[in-house]
């Protein structure tokens, strides 16, 4: 099956879809060898994995040649983050055709205003509805029509009013899927009572992030099931915790209990390693 049709197919199921975030191959192995159904990138981890102080220094080359690695990886349908289509209006069909042919089921495209310094801000509306547009008929000139296009909104963020951001943020939402987003992400979702509003007033299929400093305590997985969202998006959860355990196991050399740390089976052994290669 065309993996675009199966991520697709995915996200309208009634059950909720949960998409870990990989930042490279093995962690792309990981998350198929754990059972789930898709894997998403995200131009945060890369630049994180790539020691990169800021996203917007992820160029769109780096992006492709590291999404392309994690899609060689794995057999099940991989997302990409194609951040803000890495240009104006314009750029769009070739940055979308690129990343088809890297062989990914979906993009991401995001309507803030990546790499300007200062608070965030976020691109015009009816820009982004072209954006979306044209990255919804570049699909289908190209012959994938059932190409994921994860329409993303920074809009929580655009202004200090949390009630007047939610309403720009769903109606920006709204005006992504009808302009031919598969879905629709709202990012900074922090409550519970937000998801309800937003699954409730957005007119199709959702993403919301979760287990986010802002939200990690305010609602579960189970919760966001609940509230039927169709996609739920784990963007930090394996790049902070492999960082983690690195920091531990250096902690462990450090104070010469080494043999300890790896005797409580906090490590790989060869033939788990071996099992994922």
């Amino acid at each position: 099956m065309n993996k675009s049709k199966l991520l697709r197919d995915l996200i309208l199921d009634k059950e909720t879809l949960i998409m870990p975030n990989a930042y490279d191959p093995i962690s792309a192995r990981m998350i198929e060898n754990a059972g789930f159904k898709a894997v998403q990138c995200s131009g945060y981890s890369f630049s994180i994995q790539a020691a990169y102080l800021r996203e917007s220094e992820v160029t769109l080359e780096d992006n492709l040649e590291w999404t392309r690695r994690i899609v060689e990886a794995v057999d099940v349908p991989v997302m990409a983050d194609a951040e803000d289509g890495y240009g104006d209006v314009k750029a769009i069909p070739e940055t979308v055709e690129k990343f088809m042919k890297i062989g990914v089921a979906g993009v991401n495209l995001e309507d803030q205003i990546l790499g300007k310094p200062g608070p965030l801000e976020i691109l015009d509306q009816e820009l982004m509805v072209q954006k979306i547009a044209l990255a919804r008929e570049t699909a289908e000139v190209k012959g994938n029509p059932d190409m994921v296009i994860n329409g993303r909104t920074d809009a929580l963020k655009s202004t200090p009013n949390r009630e007047e951001a939610l309403n720009i943020a769903i109606e920006r939402a709204n005006a992504y899927l009808d302009a031919g987003a598969t879905l629709a992400f709202i990012v900074y979702t922090a409550t519970l009572e937000e998801v309800l509003t937003i699954t409730r007033e957005v007119k199709g299929p959702v993403t919301i992030a979760a287990g986010m400093p802002y939200n990690l305590h305010n609602f579960s997985i189970s919760d966001l099931k609940k509230c039927g969202v169709a996609r739920i998006s784990l963007p930090s959860l394996l790049i902070y915790s492999s960082l983690k355990g690195i920091q531990r196991a250096l902690d462990h050399v450090h104070i010469d209990e080494m043999e300890k740390f790896m005797d409580n089976g906090d490590l790989y052994s060869v033939e788990d390693i071996n099992k994922l290669l």
